[in-house]
């Protein structure tokens, strides 16, 4: 499954992936769109910092 690390990073988080949508400003359909094709290192990073901050949020 591409961006597998992205997927285990928002479940470990409890988080669902169209609440990392919304903190990208993308719509839940076109993040789910945008995590079917392999992203680059520097896009990973990108969201896990927001799922990051997203799980921080929640505390």
């Amino acid at each position: 499954m591409s961006n597998e690390q992205i997927r285990r990073a928002a479940g470990g988080a409890g988080l669902r992936l169209w609440q990392i949508a919304a903190a990208m400003g993308m719509s839940d359909s076109s993040f789910s769109r945008w995590l079917r094709t392999e992203r680059s290192e520097e896009e990973k990073n990108q969201v896990l910092e927001i799922i990051n901050s997203l799980k921080e949020a929640e505390k």
